[in-house]
């Protein structure tokens, strides 16, 4: 168990802290109903960190945080701008446009370009296992300065999310506050995409939201809910990925896709033995 805690311990802390925020995050996308919109976001971002690479910047440095960081706030803006047009085309669909174009953008960028093929990898399903602490330092102040901004103006939010159009009964500016969360996610996102990867980030935001609402209406208990489905299942992946010599990232979105599938069958017993 010490080896353990000793070579998993940075990983473990790192996917709390993306459990805390990312869960947060979920419950409003999934309310929203645009699921993708922060795989798009995580592609955005990734598309930024890719242009810096191949100007030279090391994927890790300053410079391709801060390309990747404008690449997502433009990607948070044309979200914003997509939801407020009350058009015949769904928001979901602008997003999967935007996101198979800039996945398809990164592989053009990175097509000759020397391990080309590891920088795509490594984007998808990051490098979590090798993560510093003074990079979990820098995520933890991130989610803390966007929690604690989420909290402040939770009633905004919260309308804004689930029911924008008694907002606007109120006198609550949705295009302003659907741009505050899609940049604050996207800040998030930026902040986490480069040790976490896509896909993972996915994961964290998606799959214990959805687990959370399977069996509560209430926001605060699918919360609590989704807290505990993202703790255990990076205790229980990272636990698995050390055993069996498996890549982090890959053995916590399996351990997530396992532990839904469990979920979801337990939901419909439950519904079954609750018939007359």
């Amino acid at each position: 168990m010490v080896e353990f805690i000793n070579i998993m311990g940075a990983a473990i802390v790192a996917c709390l802290v993306l459990a805390a925020i990312y869960v947060y995050f979920g419950i409003h996308i999934v309310r929203r109903g645009v699921i993708f919109v922060d795989l798009a976001l995580a592609q955005v971002a990734a598309m930024g960190t890719t242009v810096a690479f191949l100007a030279g910047y090391p994927l890790e440095g300053g410079v391709a945080y801060v390309f990747s960081l404008i690449f997502a706030f433009l990607g948070s803006l044309i979200f914003t701008w997509t939801r407020a047009q009350e058009g015949r085309v769904p928001e979901e669909a602008i997003i999967g446009i935007v996101y198979a174009f800039c996945a398809a953008a990164v592989v053009l960028l990175v097509d000759r370009a020397p391990h080309g093929a590891e920088h795509i990898k490594y984007l998808l399903v990051g490098n979590i296992l090798w993560v510093k602490w003074n990079t979990i330092g820098q995520i933890s102040a991130v989610a803390v300065v966007v929690g604690l901004f989420h909290f402040l103006f939770r009633e905004k939010f919260l309308l804004v999310s689930f029911d924008p159009e008694r907002g606007r009964r109120q006198g609550i500016s949705v295009p302003l506050w659907d741009l505050l969360f899609y940049l604050s996610l996207a800040w998030v996102v930026t902040t986490s995409v480069q040790i976490a990867g896509v896909l993972l980030i996915f994961s964290f935001l998606i799959v214990p939201a959805v687990c959370g609402l399977l069996f509560s209406s209430s926001v605060w208990m699918s919360l609590l809910a989704g807290w505990l489905v993202g703790v255990g299942v990076s205790l229980a992946g990272s636990y698995l990925s050390y055993g069996w010599d498996l890549p982090t990232g890959a053995s916590i979105i399996c351990t997530f896709g396992m532990v839904f599938l469990c979920l979801v069958v337990l939901k419909r017993l439950i519904l079954t033995w609750r018939r007359p």
